[in-house]
């Protein structure tokens, strides 16, 4: 059994009259943190992808809101609605920052009078899906790691891990799980082009932590699952339907296509705050379109000739009938998606879930 140690940063940190952010665009040759004193700079660190990661971006607007509520003049109601709106229009498909601006927008129900109360009621609010999501994260690791067997080596896409989140991750819990269960063998990180986030992101944290982790290109994924070098592709999610379908980085359907046809076990990861009862199926699921810049720069370096279109969706849908499973902080979902979704959205008893 092996611990792992704390992160030596901090992705998200709240302080009292502003947010620190560490700047994952840096990453991984320089360490270096956002000061976000208003809700405006706020916004602009989630569009420019300082703080990325579906469950991290729910937390940092929450905060955002403080930021505005602390600025505000006038009623609460009629002052925040600029900063919700802002804030709403920095990132359309990851789910979790919708939920928790209308979480934050609930408690603005029934705030007191006194304004100095009032807001510190919605930093209490801010603070609360911050460490409910840390909770939900170690709970996601040990039931994503109970699925696994021991020496089993894992492929992973994107950055689930602590920059991507309140807490050790998701997809990138279930590895740190399994490594401290000692049934890890090897961790395999995609680099996720054209952003790049698993061979700066996920490596530099898994390496931290000490958990053997190897790059590789996102075109080889296939011939190490021929070679029979992967044992289970666990990712995350930025969002997913009532039916199951699910949105996440660019490149995640055709890992679940390549699992298909090798009988590799292909799971999401991800809080249920990151499920969207309200989309009945992948193809409504709107997916942000990033700019080309990430395509044809590595840096200050360009590598597609200018005058050259290019594509550069930052997200896919992978349909239910590819996913193996959906681990979520209450266990484990299994087909048909549909009504198990339900149950663990409190439509049923969520500890009636699959198991």
């Amino acid at each position: 059994m092996k611990d792992s140690p704390a992160p030596g940063f901090a992705t998200i940190e709240w302080r009292g009259d502003g947010l620190s952010l560490i700047d994952q665009r840096k990453l991984p040759t320089e360490e270096t943190y956002v000061h976000c004193p208003d809700w405006q700079t706020v916004a602009e660190a989630i569009t420019t992808m300082v703080v990325r990661g579906a469950p991290a971006i729910g937390i940092t607007a929450a905060y955002g809101v403080v930021l505005a509520a602390q600025a505000a003049d006038g009623p609460l109601e009629v002052a925040l609605e600029p900063a919700f709106a802002g804030l709403a229009a920095t990132r359309p498909t990851a789910v979790n920052l919708f939920w928790a601006l209308d979480r934050m927008r609930r408690r603005l129900d029934g705030l007191p009078d006194d304004r100095a109360a009032a807001v510190a009621a919605l930093e209490s609010e801010a603070r609360s899906i911050h460490d409910e999501d840390r909770a939900m994260c170690g709970a996601m690791g040990r039931h994503g790691a109970a699925l696994l067997a021991e020496g089993c080596r894992v492929l992973t896409h994107c950055n689930t891990g602590a920059l991507a989140t309140g807490g050790d991750g998701t997809a990138a819990a279930v590895i740190r799980q399994a490594w401290r269960d000692g049934k890890l063998v090897r961790a395999y990180a995609d680099e996720t082009r054209p952003f790049l986030q698993g061979s700066r992101l996920t490596a530099w944290e898994l390496h931290r932590d000490g958990v053997p982790v190897t790059v590789i290109t996102d075109n080889m994924a296939g011939w190490l699952m021929a070679r029979g070098e992967v044992d289970a592709v666990i990712v995350g999610f930025d969002r997913v339907a009532a039916n199951g379908d699910g949105a996440n980085k660019i490149g995640t359907y055709a890992l679940a296509v390549l699992c298909k046809h090798h009988g590799i076990p292909f799971y999401f990861v991800g809080p249920t705050s990151s499920i969207d009862p309200d989309t009945a199926g992948g193809a409504a699921i709107r997916i942000e379109r990033r700019p080309d810049r990430e395509v044809t720069h590595v840096g200050p370096t360009r590598l597609v000739p200018e005058g050259v279109p290019v594509e550069n969706p930052a997200f896919d849908v992978t349909p239910a009938a590819l996913v193996h499973g959906i681990i979520t902080e209450h266990g484990v979902m299994r087909p048909p998606y549909g009504p198990a979704i339900a149950r663990q959205l409190g439509l049923g008893d969520p500890s009636t879930a699959d198991r």
